[in-house]
């Protein structure tokens, strides 16, 4: 191994050394952002999302080696998220549309009998 060799590996676990800090400095901030109590919930949520998106890029990024592919993979990784997103928002548009009569896996009968029992007055 020549001297040259030893440089690149230095450096690389340098950098894994960092983004593994950034990680715990996210991970701090996250958890700091729970105690702070922002003004509202959605802004508490928001600021966590972010965090965990800039961790989310570190991981992909770095560990995943995925700053250093090529434009392919940048594309199916944006359709991945793109439809990811859209399933989502499928799915909280939805909420609360499900066809009359029913019955959830898990909900106690008095509670699906009070539930129907308020729809029909209304």
């Amino acid at each position: 191994m020549s001297g040259h060799d030893h440089h690149d590996i230095k450096a690389s676990v340098r950098r894994y050394v960092l983004v593994f800090v950034a990680l715990i400095v996210g991970t701090v901030l996250t958890v700091g952002a729970y105690y702070i109590h922002l003004p509202s919930v959605a802004l508490t949520v928001a600021v966590a999302m972010f965090i965990a998106s800039v961790k989310a890029f570190l991981v992909a990024g770095f560990f995943m080696h995925l700053i250093s592919e090529k434009k392919m993979i940048y594309g199916i990784l944006a359709s991945t998220a793109f439809f990811f997103t859209g399933l989502m928002y499928l799915t909280v548009w939805a909420h609360g549309q499900a066809p009359p009569g029913t019955v959830y896996l898990g909900a106690s009968p008095a509670a699906s009998q009070s539930e129907a029992a308020h729809k029909a007055q209304h």
